[in-house]
């Protein structure tokens, strides 16, 4: 695929909210997710039983529903996510399984859609009687299935849905991946302790749900540990390539650093102007910058930038030496994306619940899920807290002239509850 069509493909599956970067949700049926950064459920706000039976094994085979993007926009990363989740089940069986009996995936195309998503999702515990469902990628198709499997009593574990109030539909859903809230946290953390830096700028895309939210969670979380905000910009992504204006007032306001919350299509050419303005100060940003493009778009204004992710391929860490090779054995090549440990967490954690469950239904192996505790995964060890959401630490990455993601720190997760707009 040449490198324009590339763009322009990721730009879009960017704006439909896949993986850990939703984009936005309107409530309209978009696939987008939101980077709303209202605060998930707490500890003492327990969430609400599911009032469905749920479904129950019979015979040797257990059944598992998988809802991806096999088509569509987000392809690549439903793809990966399917990947992920095939290569742990496999080892499951191959390992004898539970007590004999062997996992079955019945996987289900969502088609990029939430609709699909949600009529997918209805058919696999209604029609085919999984006992949980894995998926999906977006928060926004996420979303509609997750509600599906809270009527019917199933547990759903989402792989890539960081959108807070996911997780707050019922005691059923879990997700693998870390939310917005403990992202921007964790970012502006590592900026005032690791970095030094105490009077930061920001920039920030207003038509993306994504980005406002991932800045107000980042500006409420810097100014808590002692830090300043001296000043923040906007774009509209898509609109414009020009970002000299806003970049010009920011240097005139003498920041120590520059936080952009966008997507890695805005992110290159804003590093390249910050140059050209001769604002010459570390730039941070979340996990929309995970893009193979970022070093060719941002050339060498993006060098010696920050940003988080899930996992990055250059990890030292056993669990990911040892997946990446399998992967490679398996397709040939390294994981395109996070969709795929991703993928593979979430079926490991189900994988987990099930030999813990107290018997082989939907209601017991949601008791087991909500009880994982310290599970060594691929993306980190994972528990899962009172409020579905995995607790785990986050990645942060350098992007130098060799590489777009060289690990620097792992961030052990806390717990950050940002104020409501």
């Amino acid at each position: 695929m040449k490198k324009a069509v590339w763009l322009t493909f990721f730009a879009l599956a960017l704006a439909l909210g896949f993986g850990c970067k939703p984009a936005g949700e309107s409530g309209n049926g978009s696939a987008a997710g939101t980077g709303s950064s209202g605060s998930g459920s707490t500890a003492s706000n327990a969430r609400p039983e599911p009032p469905g039976p749920g479904n129950k094994v019979t015979g040797d085979v257990i059944k598992v529903g998988v809802i991806a993007s096999l088509n569509g926009e987000l392809k690549p990363w439903g793809e990966d996510s399917v990947r992920g989740i095939r290569m742990a089940v496999d080892e499951f069986n191959a390992a004898g399984g539970l007590d004999g009996k062997k996992v079955e995936l019945v996987i289900e195309d969502t088609n990029s859609k939430p609709e699909v998503g949600k009529s997918a999702t209805e058919k696999l515990v209604a029609e085919d009687g999984v006992i949980a469902v894995l998926g999906e990628i977006a928060s926004g198709i996420t979303q509609p299935a997750a509600e599906v499997c809270f009527r019917y009593g199933v547990p759903i574990i989402s792989p890539g849905s960081t959108r807070v109030d996911i997780t707050n539909i019922g005691a059923n859903v879990f997700r693998v991946c870390f939310t917005d809230n403990f992202q921007g946290a964790a970012l502006a953390k590592f900026a005032y302790e690791d970095l030094g830096l105490r009077r930061i700028a920001m920039l920030t895309d207003k038509k993306q749900p994504y980005s406002t939210g991932l800045s107000d969670v980042f500006r409420q979380a810097f100014t808590s540990f002692g830090g300043e905000i001296v000043d923040e910009q906007f774009y509209e992504g898509g609109s414009t390539q020009d970002f000299k204006p806003q970049l010009t007032n920011i240097k005139a306001k003498n920041p120590d650093g520059l936080f952009c919350s966008g997507y890695f299509n805005e992110v290159g050419p804003i590093a390249r102007q910050k140059e050209i303005v001769g604002l010459n100060v570390p730039m941070i940003g979340g996990d929309g910058w995970d893009s193979a493009e970022l070093l060719a778009s941002g050339g060498s204004g993006i060098i010696g930038g920050y940003w988080s992710n899930h996992y990055s391929n250059l990890e030292d860490r056993p669990e990911v030496k040892r997946f990446i090779e399998e992967f490679k054995k398996r397709y040939g090549g390294p994981p395109a994306t996070a969709m795929a440990p991703l993928g593979y967490d979430a079926a490991l954690v189900l994988l987990d619940a099930l030999k813990r469950a107290e018997s082989l239904d939907s209601k017991s192996l949601m008791k087991a899920i909500a009880e994982t505790k310290n599970l060594q995964a691929v993306s980190g060890t994972i528990t899962i807290g009172p409020d579905g959401n995995a607790e785990k630490s986050i990645l942060i990455l350098q992007v130098t002239k060799e590489a777009r993601d060289k690990p620097v720190k792992r961030i052990e997760f806390f717990r950050f509850e940002p104020k409501s707009n």
